[in-house]
């Protein structure tokens, strides 16, 4: 079986990669291809735009395709940035310019206050009228500085309680093992070993 990441985040598809390598499946990127388009994410929740991007380029490529869509969501923001996380700071927005202005945000917030949580939704487009999706969730705090070196996006001000560090602190194989992402790629791999077996099955 061959995989396309749709994606256009380097540290995504790297992350994803890394979290897909034992499947005895084919993951192609957007490198592999001459053009690859741009998805717009129009979706109102996590879940459809996931399956929008997931759609587009099974279609494109005619070949299955994967995609995630992540949100912050704090607690006291009411749930923001949730679904516009990725350009929560303005059309330009960087990882750098995205937390902070969360800080920025929640400056007056006491740290008792300040819990939040990584929500993932991983959908696969099997390029046959179908699709599915599974759900990882990371509960933790914001902190109240930029810190750590590891990871991306939100990483460095999300601190993870039961490790007592925060993402950007993290070994890749640490954050994996409990990041929103990694959990709901360990759900999403059981619906491709099922599929894969199923194929299998009807070439015996």
């Amino acid at each position: 079986m061959q995989l396309v990441l749709a994606t256009n985040n380097p540290d995504k598809i790297n992350e994803i990669k890394y979290l897909l390598g034992d499947l005895p499946v084919t993951i192609l990127t957007k490198h592999d291809f001459l053009e690859f388009p741009q998805v717009e994410e129009t979706g109102q929740t996590l879940a459809e735009n996931a399956l929008i991007k997931a759609k587009v380029i099974a279609h494109f490529c005619d070949l299955p395709a994967l995609a995630d869509d992540s949100g912050l969501e704090v607690d006291a923001l009411k749930g923001a940035p949730g679904v516009l996380s990725s350009r929560y700071s303005g059309l330009n927005a960087t990882y750098a310019s995205n937390c902070k202005k969360l800080l920025k945000e929640l400056k007056t917030v006491p740290k008792k206050k300040r819990t939040a949580r990584f929500r993932c939704v991983i959908a696969i487009d099997w390029n046959d009228g179908t699709a599915e999706t599974t759900e990882g969730v990371a509960e933790g705090l914001i902190t109240d500085d930029i810190k750590g070196k590891q990871g991306f996006g939100y990483d460095p001000v999300f601190y993870y309680q039961p490790k007592k560090k925060r993402f950007s602190e993290m070994t890749t194989e640490e954050k994996n093992l409990v990041s929103h992402r990694g959990i709901a790629l360990q759900n999403m791999v059981g619906l491709i070993m099922k599929r894969l077996n199923k194929l299998n099955e009807k070439l015996r």
